[in-house]
């Protein structure tokens, strides 16, 4: 590896961005291919549509292994930053939810102006974002490795964060509450002029119909249709 990509890599690192390093295995020559824009790294090793395309196949199955790209095997290995999950509203589910999905590997903010639901004694050890959910998640920018789920139930604070996570590459968006309610969100979504493809992306009302009551039962149902979009969309 040289100078140029190993600081190039560790560059992508510290700002959580995902890579993909990918070794000619017969000559050694290699090239890192950032996600953003299409970016890639210096190195010796030349980048073509064809292995940009094996790169973005990787790094969606977060796997690395041998592909044989324009007659060449290649050792690809993925470097991807923690998947993120956003959740809008310090409520009881987000309670449930949040030390779900660190289990399952998640870096977990919560999002909730209220500073009487969005407290460290509600959520210890988790970090909490207490600004208007635009603000919030102008700042934290979810990226193909993101889901933003809100649970407020209100519109001032679930409007704004769905608007702004139907604008960005997160790869699942939800909310809660009825087939009624979810209706009239997406209503108010699309006069903010989301189209009929984008709506089709927020998962409403949140979670697999399983059936679920309790607030841990809910966050269940969520978790799981969250790994079951993550995991659809991989095998794309």
């Amino acid at each position: 590896m040289t100078p140029a990509v190993l600081e190039a890599l560790l560059d992508a690192r510290v700002a959580k961005r995902s890579a993909v390093l990918a070794t000619d295995l017969a000559t050694g020559h290699q090239v890192l291919m950032l996600a953003d824009a299409g970016t890639v790294a210096a190195g010796a090793l030349v980048p073509t549509e064809a292995l940009a395309a094996e790169a973005a196949r990787a790094r969606r199955s977060d796997r690395s292994g041998v592909a044989e790209v324009d007659g060449r095997k290649l050792f690809l290995q993925v470097f991807n930053p923690p998947l993120r999950l956003i959740v809008v509203g310090a409520v009881h589910i987000a309670q449930a939810l949040v030390p779900m999905a660190a289990l399952a590997d998640y870096d977990v903010t919560v999002v909730d102006p209220r500073r009487a639901f969005a407290s460290d004694e509600r959520f210890p050890a988790v970090k909490v974002v207490r600004e208007w959910p635009d603000e919030a998640l102008d700042a934290l920018a979810p990226d193909g490795r993101a889901a933003v789920v809100t649970l407020t139930h209100d519109p001032k604070l679930d409007d704004p964060a769905l608007d702004r996570a139907l604008r960005s590459e997160a790869f699942y968006i939800a909310a809660l509450g009825s087939t009624r309610t979810h209706a009239a969100r997406l209503e108010r979504l699309g006069r903010l002029g989301h189209d009929q493809a984008a709506l089709a992306r927020v998962h409403g009302p949140a979670g697999l119909p399983l059936g679920a009551v309790s607030p841990a039962e809910i966050a269940i149902a969520v978790l799981a249709q969250m790994t079951q979009v993550l995991h659809r969309r991989e095998a794309t």
